[in-house]
């Protein structure tokens, strides 16, 4: 029988710590979807908003910066219009049915960090599936989402569970090339601060990590990484 995933990208924000516009990182849901479609899943992209979402500039392989411009998959799907067609208004996530998910993943950018913090409703969301026993995942600074997330009993999600996200290592690189603080918190500080068991390989590096049905990514490397992990144990 056919698996349905969710892939949960970030709208449109602005940085309150650079200016300008930040969304979603390509990479880190475009090798997901690529794993999961490749393995016969169904998909579904959808965001907390609605709406049309868009990539950070420096995730986007055509980007005069050069900075992705090795990700040579994600320019695939960037050529399919049927593909860039799913971005230009994906449902908000209030208006799914979470019952005909099979598991969901939470991607990463720098929009974020911005935003999911204080998105209650997603945070809801990520909570109560995670609470059906279904893979739960997420992926990069996506792992945001884990900071505010609670269980039923009050207690935090990711009290005692091991994860990985952005390292402290990834960030003090990002802070080093623009030359000032990039984001408005760590989250592998946040995460320890919480009791997680958080950890990292070395930076940039492909990790993702399971623990029960809680999987984690540590960045835009790990998308396909995190993917499998949930084939796997949706495959379990």
């Amino acid at each position: 029988m056919s698996r349905h995933i969710l892939l949960i990208v970030a709208n449109p924000s602005v940085s309150t710590t650079l200016g300008g516009s930040v969304g979603f990182w390509a990479s880190e849901l475009i090798h997901p979807y690529a794993e999961f479609t490749q393995a016969g899943c169904q998909v579904t992209i959808a965001s907390p908003n609605g709406g049309k979402v868009e990539f950070d500039s420096l995730s986007d392989p055509r980007d005069v910066s050069g900075y992705s411009k090795d990700d040579t998959l994600s320019l695939q799907y960037i050529d399919r219009p049927e593909f860039m067609q799913l971005l230009e208004n994906t449902p908000a996530i209030s208006s799914l049915d979470m019952g005909t998910f099979n598991a969901i993943v939470v991607c990463g950018g720098q929009s974020p960090m911005f935003t999911f913090r204080q998105n209650h409703t997603l945070i809801q969301l990520f909570s109560d599936f995670y609470a059906t026993g279904k893979p739960t995942a997420a992926l990069c600074h996506g792992t945001c989402v884990l900071i505010e997330a609670k269980l039923a009993n009050g207690s935090y999600l990711i009290q005692g569970k091991t994860i990985t996200g952005f390292a402290n290592s990834e960030e003090d690189y990002a802070d080093r090339v623009v030359g000032q603080k990039v984001m408005p918190f760590r989250i592998e500080d946040e995460a320890k601060k919480l009791g997680a068991n958080f950890v990292t390989k070395e930076a940039f590096s492909p990790h993702a990590v399971r623990d029960g049905n809680l999987i984690t990514g540590q960045q835009q490397n790990s998308g396909a990484e995190t993917a499998r992990l949930v084939l796997a144990a949706l495959a379990s």
